[in-house]
């Protein structure tokens, strides 16, 4: 992110709760420590994966460079009518899969732009976006990603403080981060504080980096490889858009969200219907969407969205949200979902039971039984549930690094 979280309950005491006492602010432990000796075999093997990383880098320059856009010749040219959908991979292909197949049924998925950033080189999940023909496709590679750095920074050195050192402890074994612990005093892990960076460094470069939406002016819907589309989300982002012009005067709406973590929903009643809230980041990051207007409002707040110690990107986006904007975020969410989310196994994973197919048989059995109410002909903005006012708490940490803070702000792109 992209990444595993749990489901959010229908209600929160708090945004921002920090763990508990006994609980991970970050996923379980990590063994570290290295071998005394390396074999042979080990050191022709360490050569062999050398190789294999300058081969992969080398491919990601190239694909970054060309920009290649697919399907262009079949549908036309990118306009701001153009509906850009943003989808965040990391190596689970087979959700990648069931995400491809849910958007080629949808009704005017020929009308947008699929960009697919990735954080891993996979040549099996390539052949799977290349072989996309509904749509027009463009991807684009982090290249500052575990899988190219997995003994330097941005992943983790051998000279790096283990996790849970005491700061005492860190400074007198004299590792690299040693004075900057996070808020709980745990000292950074690569493999979370990547899907902080991939988001910021593929949203900065959709804006201003991509050629194809560098000017891109019209909405951008921000997926990940474990989300399931309805077939008619893009019908009802296209009403709710046309509902936030006509609020324009009345109610101010920043973002639109397509998704919601809520277990229980009767489409009967809330396929119409869509409400306007204040923004909160564990209830209405699933299927986001922005324009470069919103995005220009993050960008003024990047200093504190790069320096803020969580390691998740919506987080983050709630902090500046609460804290720097002059006003917070407003949302418009659809009440009858039209993004699910079909992610059982990853980097958040704690279950035991781990079935990746369990999700996705309850996500079709209820989009199979809400069929009858798709496709509305207009919607509703219904009252929103007024909550008690909470106060934002302490993030989650696993971002106290100064590196992290450094390599964010260096990814931040200026507007062209």
């Amino acid at each position: 992110m992209a990444e595993e979280k749990e489901e959010a309950p229908e209600e929160k005491a708090s945004i921002g709760e920090p763990p508990g006492p006994g609980e991970e602010s970050l996923a379980g432990l990590r063994v570290h420590g290295l071998p005394n000796t390396t074999r042979d075999e080990e050191k022709e093997q360490i050569k062999s994966k050398v190789l294999d990383i300058q081969m992969i880098l080398a491919n990601i320059e190239k694909e970054n460079n060309e920009q290649a856009v697919r399907n262009v010749d079949i549908f036309g040219a990118v306009t701001n009518s153009t509906v850009v959908i943003l989808v965040q991979v990391h190596n689970r292909v087979i959700y990648l899969r069931q995400l491809v197949a849910s958007l080629k049924l949808a009704r005017g998925i020929q009308d947008t732009l699929l960009v697919f950033s990735h954080d891993v080189w996979d040549p099996e999940i390539n052949a799977l976006v290349r072989s996309i023909s509904f749509a027009r496709v463009v991807q684009m590679f982090y290249p500052f990603s575990l899988q190219t750095h997995p003994h330097s920074f941005p992943g983790e050195s051998t000279n790096d403080c283990p996790r849970d050192s005491k700061p005492d402890k860190a400074r007198s074994m004299k590792c690299t981060n040693s004075q900057w612990p996070d808020i709980h005093g745990h000292y950074r892990e690569a493999k979370f504080t990547q899907t902080k960076h991939h988001w910021w460094w593929k949203t900065n470069r959709l804006f201003h980096g991509l050629a194809v939406t560098r000017h891109f002016a019209g909405s951008v819907v921000f997926l990940e490889e474990d989300h399931y589309v309805a077939a008619d989300f893009l019908h009802v982002l296209a009403l709710m858009n046309t509902q936030k012009q006509q609020l324009k005067e009345k109610q101010k709406v920043d973002v639109l969200s397509l998704g919601t973590y809520l277990k229980r929903f009767n489409f009967k009643v809330n396929t119409k219907q869509v409400e306007v809230t204040e923004w909160i980041s564990s209830k209405h990051n699933m299927g986001m969407v922005v324009t470069r207007e919103q995005w220009g409002r993050v960008l003024e707040c990047s200093r504190q969205f790069c320096q803020y110690d969580d390691y998740n990107w919506d987080w983050s986006l709630q902090h500046i949200s609460n804290s720097c904007f002059k006003e917070k975020l407003q949302v418009m969410m659809v009440k009858g979902p039209r993004v699910f989310h079909i992610g059982e196994c990853g980097v958040h994973h704690k279950k035991a039971d781990c079935d990746s197919a369990a999700a996705l048989d309850k996500v079709h059995s209820i989009i199979n039984s809400a069929a009858a109410y798709f496709y509305p002909e207009k919607l509703t903005v219904v009252k929103a549930v007024v909550r008690k006012k909470v106060k934002l708490k302490k993030g989650n940490g696993g971002w106290g690094d100064r590196r992290d803070h450094q390599l964010c702000t260096n990814m931040t792109l200026a507007p062209p």
